[in-house]
């Protein structure tokens, strides 16, 4: 099949601008990596398979990414921000601590149960792409520090920002690797059972925070 027979139809960008034509073209981009990275993993995803699924020229790769990490950290960064929205919504939503807890942990589990293909490029994929694990590495930074800002907001947890940094960290690692476990299989738990069961571990957390704080 030619790269002709793959491509969009001129009609397809037909009252576009430019600028609108490359920003609907990168979107099916990251849609179709979406789309190759959650069902067939790295081995299925390369420029030349995204652009087929895509169809669109490979010539219109590299007018928005350099080279497929790029792509394949914006597909990352898509979903992210996504779970990020999800999760405040539902934070700000709650009426007291330990409901903001449980929400930010329910939110997070739903987003993935109703999409498993979200959690495979959060959790798994993620760590077998050198781009893809060092950008999960940072956005599990990024929430360390949401995490932080939000207890300061609430004036909950330790107060002293070492400790404070440290149940952050030791929640928010935590649930990643329950999540990757859960997402593998090795975990026998509902949705329900995983949340209910890590937000009570979550709490036991910050009570510790409390009590650490209260020792120093």
């Amino acid at each position: 099949m030619s790269n002709e027979a793959t491509t969009r139809t001129p009609s397809r960008w037909n009252g576009l601008s430019t600028e609108e034509r490359q920003r609907e073209r990168r979107n099916l981009l990251i849609e179709a990596a979406f789309e190759l990275l959650a069902n067939e993993g790295m081995s299925g995803t390369t420029v030349r398979a995204v652009c087929a699924h895509a169809r669109l020229n490979p010539r219109y790769f590299y007018e928005s990414f350099t080279d497929l990490d790029e792509l394949l950290v914006a597909v990352y960064d898509d979903v992210f921000r996504q779970l990020k929205r999800r999760s405040a919504d539902a934070v700000n939503a709650a009426e007291d601590d330990a409901a903001a807890m449980r929400a930010s942990v329910a939110a997070t589990v739903h987003f993935i149960a109703e999409d498993p293909r979200r959690g495979r490029i959060l959790y798994s994929e993620a760590l077998g792409n050198e781009a893809l694990n060092l950008r999960r590495v940072r956005a599990g930074a990024d929430l360390v520090e949401l995490v932080l800002q939000d207890n300061s907001r609430r004036d909950v947890g330790a107060q002293d920002e070492r400790i404070g940094r440290l149940g952050a960290a030791v929640l928010v690692g935590g649930f990643s690797e329950l999540l990757v476990a859960w997402i593998g299989g090795r975990l026998d738990l509902t949705a329900e059972e995983l949340i209910d069961d890590t937000t009570e571990v979550f709490l036991a957390v910050w009570d510790a925070t409390r009590r650490l704080h209260a020792a120093d």
